[in-house]
């Protein structure tokens, strides 16, 4: 870079302004984060974190590297997925570039980031490489979505894993002369006025979003996880509001971006009905397309039928829908037999994390041919002229091919940066080698946050009803086994 600064490797620093400029826009429409790194950078409570992490790169997460490195942390990013990076905010990050004045990083740091849109698979597993090891360079945590940078290290690099002081999934911030600290026991929030404090604490932790927490409880099962692990996916705010809202507005952009289409009428399959699958079924229905549903729950899919939804299998439309969606962290959920049926033009994406819903590597046989139509959008073509359209090759679809909506993931790593400043500070001994959900405090904590937003006033308790409830006047105000 313009400093002299070569590690790091990305498409084109030169677009090292523009990327500053989208980081910009960003951080207006994630106000709790930038209100949280401010709060938190002059107590530095991540100082001695050495976060290797593995997330999408793009301008939020942007954000969430540099409220990181705010609080303290020094980081080497790599990307999760070889389509969602945004090569301008690479060169952001790895370029020192003057922040706006009114930014609070007022002097951009710099960042050894690798990450491309468009990636092979063997730069993917590279570029993770060249994360965990560097000259001088021993991380003490992991910041991971989706799995395969926590899947490296404990693979290649077992003292490595032995010796963190925590993993961690995606970001951390922290609030300005303030540390944050959860007495789970107590299920307490104290704001402690440190103004000089250092982290000293020789512990271990793994802090997990998405789909990939399944396997951290598998892991944990069997023995075989030897740190404390943080389920985020499964928090309340990450849940609900990255989940559900965010790829409520998602999914219709990456869908219009990449195929132009109308969805008035068109006959819509989305598989799964959790938190995502309702949120794609609501954007659809709002447009007026004709949805279905595929589940194995019958709670889910009972309630798809409350909400109007008709559930059926798979077998029963695909001969006859325009449009399927994947959307259940499953394996194979469609097959190369059911892509076979389809009818010449119907589109084909992914909205879960895996790449594994779709079959594709069935479609990559000599009787087919591949056709590419735009960034992200192949033609698979069958023998008798038939066609239909793959997305993103059947990864994460609204990262991929458009983005995600800021405030929602404001939300997401306001959540994520907590965690891992509980993680990071609890007294040793609180976490075992398990896996453990987020505090519902914190949770409560989180969304409190965002409301000024709204200019939304909460209602509080009188000291009699708080009795009435058995409730402290300050939360947590709904038991761990609430579904909201």
């Amino acid at each position: 870079n313009s400093k002299n600064f070569s590690d790091f490797c990305i498409r084109n620093i030169k677009h090292a302004d523009f990327g500053r400029r989208e980081i910009e826009i960003a951080e207006q429409e994630m106000p709790a984060l930038m209100d949280l790194r401010k709060r938190a950078q002059g107590d530095k409570p991540l100082n001695g974190a050495r976060i290797v992490g593995c997330t999408h790169i793009s301008a939020q997460s942007a954000v969430l590297i540099e409220t990181l490195s705010a609080l303290g942390a020094k980081v080497r990013w790599c990307c999760c997925n070889i389509y969602s990076t945004q090569n301008e905010v690479a060169a952001a990050l790895s370029e020192a570039v003057p922040c706006h004045p009114t930014s609070v990083l007022l002097n951009s740091r710099r960042y050894s980031i690798f990450a491309w849109k468009g990636q092979e698979e063997e730069d993917f597993w590279w570029c993770i490489e060249k994360c965990i090891t560097a000259d001088g360079w021993h991380p003490n945590m992991i910041l991971d979505d989706g799995g395969d940078l926590t899947h490296s290290i404990i693979k290649k690099y077992q003292t490595i894993f032995r010796g963190m002081k925590g993993i961690v999934e995606e970001s951390v911030t922290g609030v300005h002369r303030w540390v944050i600290l959860f007495d789970i026991v107590r299920n307490q929030l104290y704001f402690i006025v440190k103004p000089n404090i250092r982290i000293s604490k020789q512990h271990t932790h793994i802090y997990q979003d998405n789909q990939y927490s399944h396997r951290l409880y598998q892991l944990a099962k069997t023995g075989k996880l030897s740190i404390p692990a943080m389920n985020v996916n499964d928090s309340v705010t990450k849940q609900k509001f990255d989940n559900l809202y965010s790829c409520r507005e998602s999914v219709l952009d990456g869908l219009k971006r990449t195929t132009d289409i109308m969805f008035g009428g068109k006959q819509v399959v989305i598989c799964g009905y959790g938190e995502v699958g309702k949120g794609c079924c609501s954007a659809l229905k709002g447009l007026g397309a004709v949805s279905y549903v595929t589940e194995i729950d019958p709670i889910c899919a009972l309630q798809a039928c409350m909400d109007g939804i008709r559930v059926v299998r798979l077998h029963e439309v695909v001969k006859t829908a325009d449009i399927f969606i994947t959307c259940s962290g499953n394996k194979n959920v469609i097959t190369r037999e059911s892509l076979d049926k389809m009818k010449n033009g119907a589109i084909v994406c992914n909205m879960g994390h895996s790449n594994t819903e779709i079959d594709v590597t069935s479609l990559k046989t000599n009787d087919l041919t591949w056709e590419k139509v735009r960034s992200q959008v192949d033609h698979v073509i069958w023998p008798d002229g038939k066609r239909i359209v793959l997305l993103a090759e059947g990864r994460l679809l609204n990262l991929s091919c458009s983005t995600v909506p800021s405030f929602v993931l404001s939300i997401t790593h306001c959540t994520q940066a907590l965690a891992l400043i509980e993680l990071f500070n609890a007294p040793e001994g609180r976490y075992k080698q398990d896996v453990y959900l987020l505090p519902k405090k914190m949770d409560e904590y989180v969304a409190s946050l965002h409301l000024a937003t709204f200019d939304a006033h909460l209602t509080e308790l009188t000291d009699d009803q708080a009795k009435y409830l058995g409730l402290n006047k300050s939360g947590p105000f709904k038991p761990n086994y609430y579904r909201y």
